[in-house]
Order: structure tokens, then C-alpha cells, then sequence
């Protein structure tokens, strides 16, 4: 009797561990940070950890010394950190000269009386900000009449200059507009009665239904450029993915059901960040939109993608994990079991100091290939006999339902696909490229908190995706679609390529290399005439 009470009393104490560490989660997700950092308490057995996994050679006594002196290393420095201090301008923003002269009693000399002439001067550069003016383009179109025929017998002979076409036509946006409109929405993050209220400052009043209809019908002229992006990325060898929830209203209903977003992050050949809407997280959505797709996909242990692996899409689909993933569940289990998932984090961070070193040699798919089968497949044999020690049924200490517990079931059952991106070099050691392009739609969901319909979430499926492109080529996505709008009315359908972000871009980089150089062309002067 008092066997059974101390088993239950234990069974007890391990489940209000497993809800403690449900809750702590869920705290860390609605107010934590998101970032996997080591705090300074434990940084010190994460650094004694490391040490026993990989042993560090002494430093020679001249190393020990500079050291002591020289500036942190490069790799200590946070990635894209900015400058702090007075910087110079940036050189290709327009100028505007402003002249500072004496006032004229303060230009003779004061010694002699005499005017003084110029003789240098000094420039300083401040940047300043104009707030962006709404402007009305009023198209006129000529009418032309011949007044020598008898316009009784041959009929009126009047023709009427023809306007380009606009992209919603009879429409009181202009491109410019429309482009200002998607980029505040789905680049910004602004909702739409924020913009109501900013375009009120403006001049205009339109209210945010307006708004929304010219962001839907802009998605309806865009969707032949989405169309063929997707062609595009569905070429890729390699493909990331993730997916993340949103409200969406049901209008007429007054009720709402969860819908879902999903993100296809193509390969360097096919560079293209595809947006995908689902009324929900079935596996509909990928098979959809993968279809025959063959080739590696990176995502998630979402079960929804099983049915793609095993071919029932019609394609052949190579599994690969994600290692951000995993080390996410040791990283949440640390409150539980301190010493083992720190240890686990050390094993993880080997793997990661090999993409590091790749990383920093420049290597090429094959050599990266070739690093990762030399050093990291051993340390994955490693870090997998270690996690089958410490379970339980094999001698160690985790359970099976501890957070540890959990953590290594999730590994080991996904240890195969992890260890896929060592087997080639074209394949990220992570997802993470597929989460960050993702997070475009997390922090624009806290501002505008849902898609006013299913049809809504298709839209912005369509505009999030050629944004995000833009990002990923560094383009500022205003000019880019207040130009691919003003075209695309009378493009052909043929040419409808030369407007996909990345054969736009080296189409404004060869214009602006021959503008640069027509510039730099400058004419000798004539001989002087011998006297």
C-alpha cells in the first residue's frame, strides 16, 4: 500500500513538472524573449561543457599576450550592428546646396576696411525628411477634327489621343498610390485605419474599405506575376517551408475560424519567396501547391507533410529536419534538467561551429559537402549514443515524459531527417530561413490582428509574396511595384519575366551602369586654332 502511494505521489510530481514546464513555455512565448540565449548563470557550465566535448589547445604565450590587447574578434560582434557617432551621408540621395554668406556690413576687413574676397569653405551634411505629398495627375486627351470634310455626308472625323492604361481601370489610384498602399499594409505593418488616418494628414480622406478593395484588385492584377513565380520555384531542387495561423472573419456570420499561412522559399537558381493562404492547417495546403514537386523540403515535423514524403503528391521528396528546431526543445527543457540539456545545447553548437567554419572558408556546395562528412557526421554519432545513454530504459536518468525526456524522443525520432543536410551542400543545416521570412506575417498579425476573409488571406498571400522577394534582393519594394503596376496593363504576356523581382533588378542595375557611364563620357575640348 504505502508502494502504490509513493508511486502515484511521484507520478504526480512528474506531471506538475511536465504542466510547469507547459506554462513556463507558454509565458515564454506571449511575453519572453525569443532569442535562445544562455544566460550568465549557466554560461559558465555551457563553456565547461564545451571544453570536455572538444578540448582547446593552449594558446602559445605571444597569443596570450596580444589577446590581452587586441579588439574583440569579428565573430563577438553582433551581425549588421550599426555605427554609432556623426557617419557621412549617403552618396546617392539627392543634394540640396543651402549657402551660408556674411552678412555684407561683416565683409570688410576690419584692420584696413578693405572688402574681403572668399577664399574656402566649409560643408556639412545633415540629413532631413520631407513627409511624402499626395499629388492629382490630370490626364488630358487631345481631340483631333478634320474641319475640310463635310462632316454632314462623311461623318465626324475626330479621333481621341489614347492614355496608357492603368491598373484599375477607371480607378482613382494611380500606381504610385497603389504601390504606397501594399507597401504600408504588407511591408510596414500598418492596418488600415492607420493609413486612413495618415493619408487624412495627407490631403485625402478614403476610407479603409476603399483601401482594402484597391489592395485586393492590386492582387488581382498581380496574380499572373505570382502565377509565374510559382512556376518558377516549383523548379528548385531545395525548398523551405513553415507555416503560422491567423484569424480569419467569416463576413456575414459575425464568427471567425483559424486559417493558415504558408511560406516556399525557393533555391539560389530559383530565388522567389512564394505565400500560400489555407482556410486551414490540413495537408491540403502543401500537397496543393507542391503537387509532382520533386526534390529536398525542409520544414517542420508538422505531420501534414507525411503523406509528401511518401509520394502520395506524386513526387519524390527527400525529408530534411531542422536542427533550430531541436535544439529549441532542449533550450526549453533547461528549468527541468540543467546539466543534460545544456549538454545537449554543446553538442548542437559543434554542428553549428562547422557551418561556421564553412561559412567563413567560402566553400562551395561539394567542399561544404565534404566539411560537414569530416566533422560533423562523427559528432552526430556522438551527440545520438549519448541521448540513447541517458534515457531512462537505457541506464540514465530522464523519463520519457520529463521535458528532457520529450526532447530526445522528438530528436531520435526525427535523427534521419536531421542528418540529411550532411549528406550535400546545397541543403541549410536549418529552417530558419523559411521562420525569418515567415515573421513578416507574425509581426504584421499584432497590428492588424486578422484577414477580413478567406478571400482577404488569398490577397495578401499574393502581395506578401512579392514583397518578400523584394527583400530578399534588397529592392525597395515601392519602385519596384509603382513600376511593375505602370507596365503590367499592356505588357505582353510573353515579356511578363522581365517584371519577377530578380530579372527586374538586373534590368535597373544595367540601366543605372549605362547612365553611370554616358556620365562619365565626357567630351575632350577642341584644339585651340594655331595662331
Amino acid at each position: 500500500m504505502i508502494i502504490e502511494l509513493l508511486e502515484r505521489l511521484a507520478e504526480r510530481e512528474r506531471n506538475n513538472q511536465r504542466l510547469q514546464h507547459q506554462l513556463q513555455s507558454l509565458l515564454r512565448k506571449l511575453y519572453g524573449r525569443s532569442s535562445e540565449k544562455i544566460n550568465d548563470r549557466d554560461l559558465a557550465l555551457f563553456r565547461d561543457i564545451m571544453d570536455k566535448l572538444q578540448p582547446r589547445p593552449e594558446p602559445a604565450p605571444e597569443a596570450q599576450v596580444q589577446s590581452s590587447v587586441a579588439a574583440p574578434a569579428i565573430a563577438d560582434k553582433p551581425k549588421n550592428h550599426h555605427k554609432h557617432g556623426r557617419q557621412k551621408a549617403a552618396e546617392d540621395l539627392p543634394r540640396q546646396e543651402i549657402i551660408h554668406d556674411l552678412p555684407e556690413e561683416q565683409k570688410p576687413c576690419p584692420c584696413c576696411g578693405k572688402m574681403r574676397c572668399v577664399m574656402g569653405q566649409d560643408v556639412s551634411e545633415q540629413y532631413d525628411y520631407v513627409p511624402p505629398k499626395i499629388t492629382v495627375l490630370r490626364h488630358i486627351q487631345l481631340k483631333y477634327a478634320c474641319q475640310a470634310c463635310d462632316q454632314k455626308a462623311q461623318g465626324a472625323q475626330i479621333t481621341l489621343a489614347e492614355k496608357p492604361l492603368s491598373p484599375i481601370e477607371k480607378g482613382l489610384a494611380a500606381p504610385g498610390l497603389l504601390a504606397h498602399v501594399v507597401v504600408s499594409k504588407y511591408c510596414d505593418h500598418l492596418p488600415m485605419y492607420r493609413m486612413e488616418s495618415i493619408l487624412e494628414r495627407g490631403g485625402i480622406a478614403l476610407s479603409r474599405s476603399t483601401l482594402c478593395d484597391w489592395a485586393a484588385q492590386v492582387a488581382v492584377v498581380l496574380k499572373p506575376l505570382y502565377e509565374r513565380m510559382r512556376e518558377r520555384i516549383l523548379q528548385s531542387n531545395v525548398m523551405h517551408t513553415d507555416d503560422t495561423p491567423v484569424d480569419a472573419l467569416e463576413p456575414g456570420t459575425g464568427g471567425k475560424h483559424t486559417g493558415r499561412f504558408w511560406v516556399y522559399v525557393g533555391d539560389p537558381q530559383h530565388p522567389y519567396c512564394l505565400f500560400d493562404y489555407t482556410a486551414s492547417r490540413s495537408r491540403d495546403g502543401p500537397v496543393t501547391f507542391l503537387g509532382n514537386w520533386s526534390g529536398y523540403l525542409q520544414a517542420d515535423a508538422f505531420s501534414g507533410y507525411d503523406g509528401i514524403y511518401l509520394g502520395k503528391a506524386g513526387g519524390k521528396v527527400v525529408e530534411v529536419a531542422c536542427w533550430a528546431h531541436a535544439r529549441r526543445k532542449f533550450y526549453d527543457a533547461r528549468n527541468s534538467d540543467l546539466e543534460a540539456s545544456t549538454e545537449a545545447l554543446a553538442h548542437i553548437r559543434l554542428l553549428y561551429d562547422v557551418e561556421d567554419q564553412a561559412n567563413e572558408k567560402q566553400l562551395d556546395n561539394p567542399q561544404r559537402a565534404q566539411l560537414r562528412q569530416t566533422l560533423a557526421k562523427p559528432r552526430l554519432e556522438v551527440f545520438r549514443q549519448w541521448l540513447l545513454a541517458i534515457k531512462k530504459e537505457n541506464g540514465g536518468h530522464v523519463l520519457p515524459k520529463s521535458p528532457m525526456g520529450e526532447a530526445i524522443t522528438y530528436v531520435l525520432n526525427q535523427w534521419e531527417a536531421l542528418c540529411v543536410y550532411s549528406t550535400d551542400g546545397r541543403l541549410a543545416i536549418d529552417n530558419n530561413v523559411a521562420e525569418n521570412t515567415l515573421r513578416r506575417v507574425t509581426i504584421g498579425r499584432k497590428n492588424w490582428l486578422f484577414v477580413g476573409s478567406d478571400n482577404g488571406g488569398r490577397t495578401a498571400a499574393t502581395l506578401y509574396s512579392l514583397i518578400s522577394t523584394c527583400k530578399r534582393h534588397k529592392i525597395e519594394p515601392w519602385a519596384y511595384l509603382r513600376d511593375v503596376l505602370t507596365r503590367i496593363p499592356e505588357l505582353p504576356t510573353e515579356k511578363l519575366d522581365e517584371l519577377l523581382p530578380d530579372q527586374w533588378q538586373a534590368e535597373q542595375s544595367k540601366k543605372k551602369n549605362q547612365n553611370t557611364t554616358a556620365q562619365a563620357v565626357v567630351p575632350s575640348a577642341p584644339a585651340k586654332a594655331a595662331a
